[in-house]
């Protein structure tokens, strides 16, 4: 069984679980779904916005699909929720993300 349906039945029995759908949805870009894998960060990060690592993730792809001021926002709100957790890594790739787009 592939990675990705292991996550998914994985999924099946714990449907919110924010680790195994960050999992996935890095899987579904690895396999160049890129729809699913922003449905699943969106669905994260509405729901859970102090899960800070998927803002980097959903707004890299967001970038990369040309949707720049979505991703700037993305970043934006990624940067306020890790200067709210204290968590300085996350703040400070979020913040060199963000300098490097709008640049």
């Amino acid at each position: 069984m592939a990675r990705i349906d292991k996550l998914r039945e994985f999924l099946k029995s714990n449907p919110t679980d924010n680790f195994l759908q960050h999992a996935l949805a890095l899987e579904n870009i690895n396999a160049g779904n890129d729809k699913e894998a922003r449905n699943l960060f969106e669905d994260i990060l509405n729901r859970d916005p102090t899960y800070i690592g998927s803002y980097y993730h959903l707004a890299k792809l967001l970038e990369r699909t040309g949707e720049t001021d979505l991703a700037v926002q993305w970043y934006k709100k990624g940067m306020e929720a890790a200067r709210i957790a204290g968590d300085n890594h996350a703040y400070n790739e979020l913040q060199s993300a963000f300098e490097e787009l709008v640049s």
